[in-house]
């Protein structure tokens, strides 16, 4: 018995690095594909070049250089960072909330983002102002959602699950109001394409200002991993371990809230990942959230690659992300539920 356990600690263990060498993977094949595509032998090539391990022709090299870290490098991080902060974010909330259907946008993050967001397009053409409206209205629904359960004077997960959904339906209602307003011509369409979510705005200096603080969250979620585990047995069991189960949750909470939200500041709505993911991640490494979380965020960044990569390759005007996590998302839900089901019974 002993043995038999041993080997599978093992294969857990060796998931990981096999996921990392996915996530390279990944990259290598977003980086050789766009409208000019690169052979991958060349990207490689060109990257040994780089650091001296390779010879290439100057000009040659410099007209890489140009498209990978100028146009595609930019874009692949941004999907990166997304993907890896949605699907720890819902990883996260699942475990905080014991329900298996929580996702990042629970208590109203992406409808409170999708506001500001929207707001911020409403008002101005600066990207920078939509990217501080979106963050600030992720906020802003989270506090609403704990102000509504403090008044009701109880801390109950039941009231907090409650009070998000009226914090999202409350965001979802000024978000409708925004379209209304917005002019049909110039405003309308560019709010429209930005909640379906894209990643055609990203730049160097986009990703920059963004990763920080996303990494930040994400960090926070992977500091409390022992103790979601001890929280996943339950409150009671989890405070008998000497958890403080406010404390941990407040932390775990903010973490999410402050990645979730910035993915909406960088690519808009971007849905289902934060749900499906986590369910698959969990069927490869099993639910202790210290290998659940850094394979949900592995698993995000190799899944949001691949389809931003298809978003800007499949058809000559690009396709909107959001869309197509959907269009994949659903069917691949459906096919892990029955396990997802074993897995939290």
């Amino acid at each position: 018995m002993s043995s038999r356990r041993d080997g599978s600690d093992r294969q857990l263990a060796l998931l990981l690095p096999a996921l990392a060498a996915t996530l390279a993977l990944a990259v290598l094949l977003s980086l050789s594909s766009g409208r000019y595509p690169l052979p991958p032998l060349e990207v490689l090539q060109y990257l040994a070049a780089t650091v001296g391990a390779a010879g290439m022709d100057e000009s040659r090299q410099a007209l890489i250089g140009n498209l990978l870290w100028d146009i595609r490098a930019p874009r692949i991080a941004a999907a990166l960072l997304v993907g890896a902060a949605l699907s720890t974010s819902g990883a996260a909330y699942q475990a905080v909330f014991m329900n298996p259907l929580v996702s990042p946008g629970l208590l109203g993050v992406l409808a409170g983002a999708s506001f500001g967001a929207a707001l911020g397009l409403l008002l101005s053409k600066s990207w920078l102002l939509v990217q501080l409206l979106a963050f600030a209205g992720g906020v802003g629904a989270v506090a609403l959602a704990l102000v509504l359960a403090r008044v009701q004077q109880d801390r109950s997960l039941l009231m907090l699950i409650l009070t998000g959904i009226i914090s999202a339906a409350f965001f979802t209602a000024l978000l409708s109001i925004v379209k209304f307003l917005a002019d049909p011509i110039n405003q309308l369409p560019t709010i429209v394409h930005w909640l379906m979510g894209s990643l055609a705005q990203t730049d160097g200096a986009v990703v920059a200002r963004m990763a920080a603080p996303i990494l930040a969250g994400i960090a926070i979620m992977l500091v409390w991993c022992k103790q979601l585990d001890a929280l996943a047995m339950g409150e009671d069991e989890a405070r008998a371990l000497g958890v403080d189960v406010p404390r941990v949750r407040g932390w775990v909470i903010f973490g999410a809230t402050l990645s979730s939200a910035l993915t909406v500041a960088l690519a808009g709505m971007v849905g289902w990942i934060g749900l499906v993911v986590p369910h698959v991640a969990r069927l490869l490494v099993g639910p202790q959230s210290h290998r659940l979380l850094p394979a949900s965020a592995l698993l995000g960044g190799v899944f949001l690659i691949l389809v931003d990569t298809g978003a800007r390759t499949l058809h000559s005007a690009e396709l909107p992300l959001g869309v197509l996590t959907e269009l994949i998302g659903i069917p691949v839900f459906v096919i892990v539920l029955r396990n997802a089901q074993k897995a939290w019974a």
